[in-house]
């Protein structure tokens, strides 16, 4: 018994030794992809999937079926379909893109968290379940942070650096 003990107290500081910076390299590559690929559903005009090689550069304009996606399936409260379906598009396109590189990421993930809150309680009720993987890695990104490999950190160093020469001037 004693050494079954032994070996699981083995493997669980094993295992405690994963560095957060690469959960949160996977956790901002995967929520990325997951809000890329769903505003790419929603524009013509320009396509991007380094993971397929679809590339396609062009001016990017709400594709012709998503207006009516927004009025008839989503059916957003206060927002009309055409406003919802351009913010909507556009929030999928540019917060991914600041999380995958690591740009403003707590705000960023803050932001892709309301939109994850606002289809689980009005559009999809029923999909909890992605949803709460969905918000448990934007969670650990906002309390977490994007971690080392980010242009958060690069940033943060930077001001620390500059803070401690404006400092030593004095």
């Amino acid at each position: 018994m004693k050494k079954i003990i032994a070996f699981v107290h083995g493997l669980i500081g094993w295992l405690e030794r994963i560095p957060d910076d690469a959960i949160a390299l996977l956790g901002r590559f995967s929520i990325a992809a997951i809000f890329w690929k769903s505003g790419q559903t929603k524009v013509q005009g320009f396509a991007l999937d380094i993971v397929s090689g679809e590339f396609q550069i062009g001016w990017p304009h709400l594709s012709d079926s998503v207006v009516a996606l927004f009025r008839e399936e989503y059916r957003l409260p206060l927002l009309p379909p055409e406003l919802a379906a351009l913010l909507g598009a556009t929030a999928e396109h540019v917060f991914p893109v600041l999380i995958l590189i690591g740009l403003a990421t707590r705000f960023s993930a803050l932001a892709l968290l309301g939109m994850t809150a606002t289809i689980q309680f009005l559009v999809y009720p029923d999909a909890y379940p992605t949803h709460g993987v969905w918000a448990t890695v934007l969670l650990y990104l906002i309390a977490r942070g994007p971690g080392h490999l980010s242009f958060d950190h690069l940033l943060e160093s930077l001001l620390a650096k500059g803070g401690k020469k404006h400092e030593s001037a004095r």
